[in-house]
């Protein structure tokens, strides 16, 4: 019996070595290719609970890219020192400009608003972490992990509570009749604290109309069905729309 643990505590010792050789062998590659998988889809999972482009695959795929990037950069002055002076950093260098396409990638820019910044800096900060398993700092990884996790899920509750930030919003209406003033919705918009920062209006004399496209700065995270119902008694109105994008 006391054979049998021995020989099992050997084996754990002799895999544990392997693991955290500064060489780069079939033992470690392997775990540290998991282990950046592993975090990575954790990151991906948050982000496609928030529905963007980037999910679990995306993130995960990110983070082996980066670790194998990692494993290259070790592995080519290890097996041809004295043939090649290999540079550790040159291919992982590398992966911090690429990543930027990516990112690049992940946002969406559209008239008067970007989104997905958030998303891109997740994904270059998984390559990061990528990389830092590559090179075997696995708690460094894993507390890296857990900052991402706290900042998108923690900080996201507090910025909901608090009310922090502001979006522009465009709203669009088509009203019954010509409008000459507007000062009963700017009166609406100050009634529930909704800053407007400009208007615009087009008249149809033909069909006796007016279309008016208000571009207002809201909290984050603001009701704004009630500002909606509010200026839709202010005159008849045919259409009303609420968007993030100024296409007037």
């Amino acid at each position: 019996m006391e054979h049998i643990y021995h020989y099992i505590l050997g084996s754990f010792s002799s895999l544990y070595n392997e693991i955290n050789s500064l060489e780069v062998n079939m033992v470690s590659s392997t775990f540290r290719l998991v282990l950046s998988m592993v975090l990575g889809m954790v990151v991906g999972a948050e982000r496609k609970r928030k529905g963007q482009i980037a999910g679990i695959r995306t993130f995960a795929l990110i983070s082996m890219g980066a670790c194998l990037a990692m494993l290259l950069s070790i592995y080519v002055p290890q097996v041809y020192l004295g043939l090649k002076n290999g540079d550790p950093g040159r291919i992982a260098a590398q992966v911090i400009t690429g990543i930027g396409f990516l990112g690049g990638g992940a946002m969406i820019h559209m008239k008067g608003a970007v989104r997905g910044l958030t998303t891109a800096a997740g994904i270059w900060m998984t390559a990061i972490i990528g990389m830092a398993v590559g090179i075997g700092m696995y708690m460094c990884s894993i507390g890296a992990t857990i900052l991402i996790l706290l900042t998108l899920v923690t900080f996201e509750q507090y910025e909901k509570r608090r009310k922090l930030g502001q979006e522009s919003k465009v709203i669009s209406m088509t009203i019954n009749g010509i409008i000459y003033d507007i000062a009963p919705y700017r009166t609406a918009f100050k009634n529930f604290d909704v800053h407007l920062s400009t208007y615009y209006i087009e008249y149809n004399y033909d069909k006796q109309q007016t279309e008016l496209n208000f571009v207002v700065l809201v909290h984050a995270y603001t009701n704004l069905l009630p500002v909606l119902k509010a200026i839709s008694e202010v005159h008849t109105t045919q259409r009303l729309t609420l968007s993030s994008q100024l296409d007037i």
